[in-house]
């Protein structure tokens, strides 16, 4: 199977413009959902570590998923999601992944955190990945989103 890029954002739907008042022909053109994934391990992120996953500028968060396939041990088990090494919880707050499914990780109630959400800002953003201990914990960090929703 191939695989085609496109630069996007990406825009889909039938109806461009709405010419009346009743489905078919109201607007429907959406943006498309993008995803990135990398594996990730307690091991490798006991310091904030960067991520291949890379968000393009005012792009908005729809998801943050751990497909944790060997549960975080230790001492403790949380696993930390931000935009930098000085920041390395910005988008979700230390969050248990001790056991082995998927986990939905969320910026809880915190303003700072879900705005960031909302527009990860100006300037793409690399994905970081802090957990709080040393360990065996072995997963897949799973990031959806929509491109440059708020360009």
């Amino acid at each position: 199977m191939s695989i085609v890029t496109f630069t996007g954002p990406i825009k889909a739907g039938d109806v461009l413009n709405t010419t009346g008042t009743t489905a078919g022909t109201i607007k429907n053109v959406g943006f498309v959902v993008m995803t990135q994934v990398v594996s990730v391990t307690q091991a490798g992120t006991t310091s904030a570590t960067a991520t291949s996953i890379v968000l393009p500028a005012y792009s908005h968060i729809l998801q943050v998923q751990m497909l944790t396939s060997v549960g975080w041990n230790g001492a403790a088990t949380t696993l930390s999601i931000g935009t930098a090494a000085a920041t390395p919880a910005n988008l979700v707050a230390a969050t248990s992944i001790a056991n082995v499914g998927v986990t939905g990780m969320n910026p809880g109630t915190s303003a700072a955190l879900t705005a960031k959400w909302s527009n990860v800002g100006a300037s793409d953003v690399i994905i970081y990945a802090l957990s709080a201990n040393g360990g065996d914990g072995v997963g897949e960090l799973v990031v959806r989103y929509i491109q440059a929703e708020n360009a």
